[in-house]
Parts: structure tokens; sequence; C-alpha cells
């Protein structure tokens, strides 16, 4: 059975409606530390020589205990903490609706302000709990560009890239939901790993090309591991890529973090199909940046992705490909069963042809798990994600604005 929870109290839509026509306050979340510091310098709320003391407090209420009021920031005078709300934020996102599965998958919609799009937009962040640990898998863009034919999510145009803030704001937003802050408690009847972080794993797989929005990715991932806030080792993230190649480098040069690439074919003419992106950056080119890729080794493999689609990729003759084309490279295969999704031309694999082509692969020496499908009765699987968010037309938007100025406008 699964269950669909409204979260947004009575009442709430006309709030956020009279919200929509204030002026924006900025958020703290998704500063580094400096930034902080000269952020409250130049709201003047706090003298220069006390910035960098004042930011590494709110840094720890915000990424250590999980505070998203100024209210709750105790060792912080009463007047100082009147003065940062006055002037800043910390508030979460606006959950729309929160969908858990029969196998406890979570998916959450999440709505975020215009900034540029004309109108509020939403994203899906979906929480997969495993024995043993929890994987957030997030999203970087409102939408793609890439239309990879196989993916829900490539059927709607890019919209905007999200910030920093944002898509940090999927991680603090799903530990508060889970009880994974201290002095939090975890929902009732919740399914997540019996002991240690609820989340404990995030993955860049949501919505979105994360390295076509690397600077604010680099920079949320760079805040989602730091030692002293969230702390989660660079050794559980993980970042999913169709294939931009310029980026590669730079990711693991910049950020560290574990690499997957999006890869379901092992010829160019298949592939330019499924993923379109392979025009672009063929698959030598690939390749050779992944063997390239700043410390790869055996303890640090790359995560190939192989969608298993029924008489498309799932011979025999694809799996040697495949090991033919990974030759060298310390990697790990992971097999996905096809997710369907309305209006897809796709079907899975069957059962035992996609058991003969992991057999055909581990037996080759690589590891090659079967991804257990997760989520499918809320769209929460791999290649479910979408939302309905468009970009407006400039006359629209800039019509929409107006009705927000004269306070008439509609979150």
């Amino acid at each position: 059975m699964t269950l669909s929870l409204d979260l947004t109290a009575e009442g709430a839509r006309d709030a956020l409606r009279a919200r929509a026509a204030q002026p924006e306050k900025p958020t703290l979340i998704g500063l580094t530390r400096a930034e902080i510091g000269e952020a409250l310098v130049a709201s003047g709320i706090v003298p220069e020589r006390q910035a960098k003391m004042r930011a590494q407090q709110l840094w720890h209420w915000m990424y250590v205990r999980g505070v998203s009021d100024f209210a709750g920031m105790f060792n912080i005078s009463k007047d100082l903490r009147a003065e940062l709300d006055k002037h800043f934020t910390v508030a979460r996102p606006e959950i729309v609706e929160e969908q858990i599965s029969s196998d406890g998958t979570r998916k959450w919609l999440f709505r975020f302000p215009p900034r540029g799009a004309g109108r509020p937009v939403e994203i899906e962040t979906v929480y997969i709990p495993e024995e043993g640990r929890g994987t957030l898998c997030i999203s970087s863009q409102v939408g793609c560009t890439l239309t990879c034919s196989f993916c829900h999510t490539g059927t709607q145009k890019l919209v905007r890239n999200l910030t920093a803030e944002e898509i940090l704001a999927q991680l603090l937003t799903a530990r508060d939901r889970l009880g994974d802050f201290p002095d939090r408690d975890t929902p009732d009847g919740a399914i997540v790993p019996a002991e240690g972080r609820k989340v404990s794993n995030i993955v860049m797989m949501g919505m979105g090309e994360p390295l076509y929005n690397f600077e604010a990715v680099k920079k949320a991932l760079l805040i989602a591991s730091d030692g002293d806030g969230l702390s989660l080792s660079k050794r559980r993230i993980t970042l999913s890529t169709s294939g931009v190649v310029p980026e590669i480098f730079r990711t693991g040069e910049e950020i560290g973090v574990m690499l997957a690439i999006s890869l379901h074919a092992t010829n160019d003419d298949l592939r330019d199909l499924l993923v379109p992106i392979n025009k672009k950056y063929p698959l030598k080119e690939l390749i050779e940046a992944c063997r390239a890729y700043p410390g790869l080794s055996n303890a640090k493999r790359i995560t190939f992705e192989y969608v298993m689609l029924k008489d498309v990729n799932d011979s025999i003759e694809d799996a040697k490909g495949l090991i033919k084309l990974l030759k060298g490279i310390p990697a790990k295969i992971n097999l996905i069963p096809f997710n369907p999704w309305p209006g897809t031309n796709y079907q899975c694999s069957d059962w035992e042809t996609i058991e003969k082509f992991a057999d055909y692969i581990n037996n080759a020496g690589y590891a090659s798990p079967i991804r257990t499908p997760r989520g499918r009765d809320i769209l929460a699987a791999c290649g479910q994600l979408k939302s309905e968010s468009e970009r407006m037309r400039k006359v629209d938007r800039l019509a929409l604005e107006a009705m927000m100025i004269a306070g008439h406008g509609e979150a």
C-alpha cells in the first residue's frame, strides 16, 4: 500500500501567496563560512572582528544541529537572533507532497522560488532505505536537456539550474523528515537503517545532469562533505553523469567524490539513440576521461550504470562489448532493470536475460549487481522522476511579476 501526504497545512497557501509578493530574504544555506561572515558584516549586524566566530556558530546550528529557525540557536543572544531573522533565512523549502512506497521508499515534491523561471518550480527527491544504509537521490536541475530516450525526466525540458542552497535543502529536509539530526525522532513506522545515520549516502542521480550545473553542485557537495558540518564521507557521495567529458576530470580534482557513468550502450550508434549527448562526446572520449579520473583505483572504482532494455542492449554480444569497452578500468557495473513510465516504448528485459547478462559480466571479473527496483508504485525508481514545472514565456513572466508587485500574485 502506498501513502501520499499533502504536507501543506490549512491556510499555508494564503501565507505563501502573501510571502511571494514580498522581497525574498537571502538564505545562509549554501554559503561557505567566509561568505556567511561577509554577509553578516555587509548587513551591519556583526562587526568584522566577530564575523569568523559568528559564521562558525551558524554553520554548527545549520549543519550539525539541523536548526531551520534562528530562534532555536540558543548560544546566540536574543537580540542578534532577531536581527538575523530580519535580514536572512535558514528555512526549508515548501514540501508539496510526500509519497511513501510499499517498500519504504520516500519521494518528496519540493517547491522553490521562480528565480527567472517565471513561476515557482518543483523538483523530486527520493530516499531509498536498505539494510545498513539509507541513500538519498538528489536533483541538480529542474528538468533536463539530455532527452535520453528511456528516461522519464528527459521528457521535461530544462527550466533552470538549482542553486547550491536548493541542492543542500533536499538533504537537510530529508534528514528533518527522517529524524536524522540530534534530538529528532524518526517517524513511526518509517523504514530506515537499524543503526547509524538514516541518510548515510547521497547520489546526484535525480532530475538533471549535475555536470551542466557544475559550480552549484561542487559547492553543495563540498559543504555536505565538510567534516565540521554534515560530515558525509566523499566515499559515500556519488555523482552520476551521462558523459559531460570536459567536467569529468574536474569532478575528481575539485570535488573528489565517487563517479558514476550513465552508459547503457557499448557502441556509438546505439548510444547516440539512447543517450544523445554521445553525439557530442562519443564513447572513445568518454572512456579516456574515465581512465584519467583522479584517484581511480581498485578501492575507488567507477560505477557504470546500464539499464536493461528488452531486445535493445541485453544480448550476450552486448555483454561482451561491455567487457571489451571497460577493459583495464577499475569498475563496477550496475545493471538496472528498466522502470516503465507512461508513454514509453521500451520494455524491461526478462529476468532470465538479466541474470545471464550479469553472470557473464561477473565471470569476466567485474562486480555486476542487479539493482532491485524500488519505489515503482510512486514513480520514484531510477529514470522515473519528473515534475510539472515549465519555464514561462517572457511576456507571461513579466505579466505575472507585475501582478506580484501589485500584491495579487499566486504562489
